[in-house]
């Protein structure tokens, strides 16, 4: 796995880098200081982990996985516990408190490795999925067999993923990382972060800001496109 160190403190950074030596499964790639400096280097490196510091000079750790669009695997560093469990709401794999203890970090990349094995074999395992495929969703004591066709939009929510289909939006466990690797792209769309849409529930489309894109499905959910999607999504529909 490619992993990215982010901290704005150069002492920090060595010292986890030293830690991650003996997990060769670990491949450190580069850091970054702060959070235009990850953003770039995130998109230069794509790595698939990211050991990611929460307070830094001028944005935070928070902050900067609100700005991507797609959220490799994180594991917050930090000499602060007061932001543990909204880390879990950014669906964090660890949450580890420095100075990192050689154990606690073993016992850390064992669940990264797991978790990412775990999804390497469910995609292998399973063909994309298409519109006309259906899937079976439980939530609680409610089940449906949902033609992916009526499923207008996917919405992050941590560890889940909300389904809005007709007039039911159930949660699902997944990640939305995963279904964006099952979805068929020619109709699926990863508009940010938190949410993947079906092309063809799209009622309007508009300019939004910063250069984005403001996309109104059928049924009224407004979605903004960040704009490093809208460029993409320009291009899928030849705007």
């Amino acid at each position: 796995m490619k992993a990215l160190i982010i901290d704005d403190e150069r002492l920090a950074r060595a010292e986890l880098r030293r830690l991650l030596t003996p997990f060769k499964e670990i491949n450190v790639v580069g850091e970054a200081v702060n959070v235009e400096d990850a953003v770039s280097k995130i998109s230069e490196l794509s790595p698939d982990l990211l050991f990611l510091d929460i307070q830094m000079p001028g944005k935070n750790g928070f902050e900067l996985l609100e700005e991507l669009d797609s959220v490799p695997a994180v594991v917050f560093t930090t000499a602060y516990d007061e932001y543990a469990l909204k880390a879990f709401d950014y669906n964090a794999l660890d949450y580890l408190l420095k100075p990192i203890e050689p154990k606690r970090l073993e016992d850390t990349v064992k669940k990264v490795l797991e978790r990412k094995q775990k999804e390497v074999s469910e995609i292998s395992g399973h063909p994309v999925l298409s519109e006309i495929d259906q899937v079976f969703v439980k939530d609680g004591d409610r089940c449906w067999f949902v033609k992916l066709s009526n499923v207008k939009l996917f919405e992050s929510e941590g560890n889940y993923v909300r389904l809005y289909f007709e007039d039911y939006k159930p949660l699902i466990l997944r990640t939305l990382n995963y279904l964006d690797e099952r979805l068929d792209e020619k109709t699926f769309f990863r508009a940010s972060r938190k949410h993947i849409i079906n092309l063809k529930w799209i009622d309007s489309i508009e300019p939004w800001l910063n250069g984005g894109l403001l996309v109104k499905l059928k049924g009224g959910q407004k979605i903004e496109v960040s704009r490093r999607q809208a460029i993409k999504f320009k291009d899928k529909l030849s705007l």
